[in-house]
């Protein structure tokens, strides 16, 4: 939990900043641009398939992100203007009601920036890795699990390149039918993070 507050002292240090005036989404997004990400977040299992029993999971993550921007901008004359970022995260997972346990492991993501808005850049995001966990409930109960994500969120520059955001994650975590049980879980989830640009 302690990186969990000093990663939100970062961001609210960020975010007591003036957004950047002269933000130049073309220099900031430029093809071959370096971003580097970490956040962190939380929530608790939802029950979409309505199973009679679950487990009512709590958990919270922290994560980072090594990306590229390997496009640079597209679309700049229409609402679709924006950005692809691809990036790999390591993750921790922490499971904290019900149950002690945690998921680590490593991931691909990829996220779409819409840059049209200025300095307030909503996105889109996927994310997949595969990892282990010592997780034992009634939906899943193997060392290996995969954890997927969609989400969406937006983005505050406060600077050229340095941004915070927040959004919402449904996450998804399952071992893929390498073991039983294999019922898996999804969870909603909120996120908070900082990312710098490297152009």
């Amino acid at each position: 939990m302690r990186i969990l507050r000093t990663l939100a002292v970062v961001a609210l240090g960020l975010s007591v900043a003036p957004p950047a005036l002269a933000f130049d989404a073309e220099q900031t997004f430029r093809k071959g641009a370096f971003v580097l990400s970490l956040d962190g977040g939380g929530g608790t299992q939802n029950n979409l398939e309505r199973h009679a029993r679950q487990t009512h999971l709590d958990l919270w993550w922290i994560q980072g992100r090594a990306s590229l921007l390997p496009l640079g901008t597209t679309g700049k004359d229409s609402f679709l203007y924006g950005a692809f970022e691809f990036g790999l995260e390591p993750i921790y997972q922490r499971y904290f009601h019900n149950v002690d346990a945690y998921y680590v492991g490593l991931g691909l993501a990829a996220r779409y920036h819409f840059l049209s808005l200025g300095v307030f850049a909503p996105y889109v995001e996927l994310g997949a890795a595969a990892g282990g966990t010592n997780l034992r409930v009634i939906e899943i109960d193997s060392s290996f699990a995969f954890r997927l994500y969609g989400g969406l969120g937006a983005s505050l520059f406060v600077a050229d390149n340095a941004a915070i955001y927040a959004g919402y994650r449904m996450v998804h975590l399952s071992n893929g039918n390498t073991s039983r049980p294999n019922r898996g879980f999804e969870a909603d989830t909120g996120v908070f993070g900082v990312s710098f640009f490297f152009p």
